[in-house]
């Protein structure tokens, strides 16, 4: 199976963080980036018009096609994202303070949750709040975990999916 094409994108909060990731994404982990912008550090610019490019980009083939969008805390980010239909853009910003277990006991990772409960096709990270260390390892985890396509988590996405 083929690795899916990366579709990158931030204003000038998360551009520094860009750079970073979009050589580690095709350096090192083989995977074709298309930088959806900024393509120069501007701070007057503007995420939803980087973000839209983005996003539209992931629309075209949510089941296959892969975003990450950067901004200072990634929530603007992730609303423009999901106003797309298709798109499931989920915030990042680094690990819970404490761990995180749910209703049964099971220790919960939320990169891993975003993928394999929500099958989030994209990945908004907050830059002011990740060292790029950190933000390396989620992007990697977020990549490499698959949805579980568990009965529960797509009758789920269907719902989601009627309200667009």
């Amino acid at each position: 199976m083929s690795l899916p094409t990366i579709y990158i994108a931030t204003d000038h909060s998360g551009f520094e963080l860009k750079e970073i990731l979009r050589e580690f994404l095709s350096s090192e982990l083989g995977y074709t980036v298309e930088d959806c912008g900024a393509v120069s550090l501007d701070s007057t610019d503007d995420y939803p018009d980087f973000v839209h490019a983005a996003a539209a980009a992931v629309a075209e083939d949510p089941g296959t096609r892969r975003g990450i969008v950067i901004g200072a805390s990634g929530q603007g980010e992730a609303m423009v994202a999901n106003r797309y239909a298709g798109v499931r853009a989920a915030v990042y910003y680094g690990a819970p303070a404490k761990e995180q277990t749910d209703a049964t006991g099971a220790t919960l990772d939320m990169i891993e949750s975003t993928r394999q409960h929500n099958d989030a096709n994209v990945l908004s990270l907050g830059a002011r709040f990740l060292e790029i260390t950190a933000a390396k390892e989620a992007v990697r985890k977020w990549l490499e975990t698959s949805f579980t396509a568990e009965e529960r988590h797509v009758r789920r996405i269907q719902k989601i999916e009627e309200t667009q």
